[in-house]
């Protein structure tokens, strides 16, 4: 089986002991590509070490993670630009809305995820969207910006039916990971009433470890857990959704030939 990971962040600190380990366990359960979204100027350098350690494997997003929005915003996101007209990137991400720890910054947030559209469009990148606890507010500037050339994928989509049948209106896909193994998680309602064409897996490693790791750190490895899941709910076998849904991560990331 060939699965495409769509959000790993396997550059952070957490795996610094063990990252060779953990890209080889990857490799070893079936994961042959990995897509690493940025956070801000703190995650560049180490993203892309990653990225030239094992170009194969891992390919770097751009972009501005909204808990990253604060006072600098204007300099992390003229960093942003100047790494997009520099060299190819993948996506343009983790970029977004976030309102779960702060919502001091939602003006200078929803700024910054304008202009992560608007390099997007100018790109012709897809968008990788972060909306914690504010699904609204971001999809009302992504369907505001949508000309029918965007294209992207709702990060760590946890929502309704309702919020789902939204994304895949807009011509997004959804990206399903960890929280679809949760008791409570919710998509046990959602998924079976969804079309394998609009969604693709991720961990967002090293958080949200499905379960049974639940608590624990989570990496690439795990993402078949994530498959197994989501085939049981599709009532589908593993096998078709994971040639779906890297088919799916292959035509919105452009990957010729990976995964």
């Amino acid at each position: 089986m060939n699965l495409i990971e769509t959000h790993a962040h396997l550059y952070s600190e957490q795996f610094r002991p063990d990252q060779a380990e953990a890209l080889h366990r990857a490799v070893a359960a079936g994961v042959g590509t990995i897509l690493l979204p940025n956070v801000d100027h703190s995650t560049i350098d180490a993203m892309l070490e990653l990225e030239a350690a094992a170009p194969q494997t891992c390919h770097a997003m751009m972009g501005l993670h909204p808990c990253s929005v604060g006072p600098t915003v204007e300099k992390e996101l003229r960093l942003v630009e100047d790494w997009l007209s520099k060299r190819p990137f993948v996506a343009v991400g983790e970029c977004g809305i976030d309102l779960y720890w702060d919502k001091t910054y939602l003006p200078q947030q929803q700024e910054a995820l304008r202009v992560q559209l608007a390099l997007a469009r100018q790109y012709d990148l897809p968008i990788v969207l972060h909306t914690r606890d504010a699904f609204e507010e971001a999809f009302a500037l992504v369907a505001e910006a949508q000309d029918g050339s965007l294209r992207g994928v709702f990060h760590c989509f946890s929502g309704s039916l309702e919020e789902a049948e939204r994304v895949i209106g807009l011509g997004f896909k959804m990206g399903i990971g960890g929280v679809a193994t949760f008791k409570n998680g919710g998509l046990d309602k959602v998924l079976p009433h969804v079309d394998l064409a609009h969604l693709v897996l991720e961990t967002d490693c090293p958080y949200l470890a499905p379960v049974p790791y639940r608590g624990k750190r989570n990496e690439p490895a795990y993402l078949p857990l994530v498959l197994h899941r989501v085939a049981a709910l599709l009532g589908q076998s593993p096998e078709v959704v994971a040639e779906a849904t890297t088919r799916n991560a292959q035509e919105l990331f452009r990957l010729a030939n990976q995964g």
